[in-house]
């Protein structure tokens, strides 16, 4: 009872925690088809670059050795069909994400691969992993992690699922940290980008809550004290494109 009354943030708002999951839930129904365009728009095409380097970091075995993957909030299959491009027969992906229409994006996309065969769709919740315990090599997670409920929890069952040695990554938007760069990023966030949101997807308070969660995350240092607390070592953080994005690390011992 006392979680349900909880308040969370949404964008500059404070909800309860089954308002927030319905409210997210909302928006990603209705840019999901359009998602990956909007990311383009937002990004200049730089979140693909992003993706790439955080892939690269994951270091998915070339060989035929077993590899399973869970990427959460993945729901468009970005990180787990480039990964799949630099793998070994043994790679396998689990795809989470609680958006059914987000998965249905995914799905089209993984067929049209030879890689279908090794990626799973699964419809869960970033805080409630229908997944074993230590049953993953490693967990990604890619601007997703700004719309889960409770963070804590959803970074406790990241590391729930790891196997020893496991491998956590998180891509995500994070605080600039150039002060000209800041202004620039500023502006275009907050009188560009819902805008855009309006014109492409139709829906600009969507992109107007994308835009506002972003600030609302917690700064790098923040966020890599957060996953210690979670009980994960080696931590560590690469700013991105002037801290645009930030790439977090860390390992399950």
């Amino acid at each position: 009872m006392a979680e349900r009354q909880k308040s969370y943030p949404f964008g500059y708002q404070n909800v309860t925690a089954e308002r927030k999951q319905d409210l997210v839930r909302g928006i990603f129904d209705r840019v999901a088809d359009r998602y990956d365009i909007m990311n383009d728009l937002m990004s200049g095409g730089l979140h693909r670059v992003w993706k790439a380097h955080m892939v690269a970091a994951l270091a998915v075995p070339q060989s035929p050795s077993p590899f399973h993957l869970i990427d959460i909030a993945g729901g468009t299959g970005d990180i787990a069909l480039l990964a799949s491009k630099h793998s070994g027969t043994g790679f396998h992906a689990s795809i989470i994400d609680i958006n059914h229409n987000m998965l249905k994006v995914g799905q089209k996309r993984a067929q049209k691969t030879n890689k279908s065969a090794h990626i799973n769709f699964i419809q869960g919740d970033a805080e409630a992993l229908p997944l074993k315990d230590a049953s993953a090599h490693a967990c990604t997670i890619a601007f997703g992690i700004r719309n889960v409920t409770n963070m804590e929890k959803a970074l406790a069952e990241s590391f729930r699922i790891l196997k020893a040695g496991g491998h956590f990554l998180c891509l995500e938007f994070s605080h600039v940290n150039q002060p000209m760069l800041d202004r620039l990023y500023h502006m275009w966030s907050f009188h560009v980008i819902p805008h855009i949101g309006q014109f492409i997807v139709g829906d600009r308070a969507a992109y107007q809550y994308l835009v506002e969660s972003i600030r609302r995350f917690p700064k790098p240092e923040d966020f890599a004290n957060l996953l210690t607390a979670t009980g994960f070592s080696h931590v560590r953080f690469e700013r991105l494109s002037g801290g645009i994005a930030t790439l977090h690390s860390a390992w399950k011992d």
